[in-house]
């Protein structure tokens, strides 16, 4: 079969991206939306987020971590003082708009500007954000900085294959289940399978419409239950 006949049925050596060229690396910024501010993370975030995370008494939420759970301020600010200035995972703090206080970490790493691609990670989430309007939107600010403000075309999220709520997050917040990386890396001495989960640009705009429509302050009642699910908006 020659190329010309094998292009006829279907293009089977992909399609030309027409016009791409490398895209900006993401920079340390502030994103704004109306429950959750993210700005870039500092060492002045450590006794918030020390004070939050020490809501998980159990700590359940470093699981999954590479790292935690911390027992004094002093050990978390020596985690977080080297990622400060990393380009690469690039870390935000999560600030409660009502409050003013941090609650929780995230960043975007494997940053990939020739291919557009970009990770989402260290969701590093306290109790007190958990599970709220606070964390999705969150997500959403970030996904929509990526794909919007720097034009990326991919849009990850791995855990751990073992992370039933992490796998059922990624579900919930729309990405696809891509496959599973066996005996992917060691964390904490223990084998860890890597699930893989994306979202690209040309999804975007139905998603983007879910997440607005979710975060709407009328799709939730008094007490802060949502009223619809974000993925009946889909």
């Amino acid at each position: 079969m020659g190329l010309q006949e094998m292009t006829d049925q279907g293009d089977p050596i992909g399609q030309v991206v027409a016009g791409w060229v490398p895209r900006q690396r993401p920079a340390h910024m502030v994103l704004d939306g109306r429950t959750v501010r993210l700005e870039p993370l500092s060492v002045a975030h450590v006794p918030d987020l020390f004070a939050a995370y020490s809501a998980d008494q159990a700590g359940r939420m470093w699981t999954y971590l590479a790292v935690g759970p911390f027992a004094s301020e002093s050990e978390l600010a020596a985690w977080v003082g080297p990622l400060v200035s990393s380009e690469d995972p690039l870390f935000f703090a999560a600030v409660d708009r009502s409050s003013g206080k941090a609650v929780g970490i995230v960043s975007y790493l494997r940053i990939d500007p020739v291919n557009g691609s970009i990770e989402v990670g260290w969701v590093t989430w306290s109790p007190l954000m958990q599970r709220s309007a606070i964390s999705t939107e969150a997500h959403y600010l970030l996904m929509k900085h990526a794909f919007e403000g720097l034009g990326y075309r991919r849009y990850e999220w791995k855990c751990n294959a073992l992370n039933g709520p992490s796998m059922k997050a990624a579900a919930r917040l729309g990405f696809t289940y891509e496959g599973t990386f066996r005996q992917a890396v060691i964390v904490k001495g223990r084998n860890r399978d890597t699930a893989w989960f994306s979202m690209i640009d040309k999804e975007w705009p139905t998603l983007r419409a879910a997440f607005e429509a979710w975060l709407k302050p009328d799709n939730f009642d008094a007490d802060g239950r949502q009223r619809k699910r974000l993925q009946d908006f889909r």
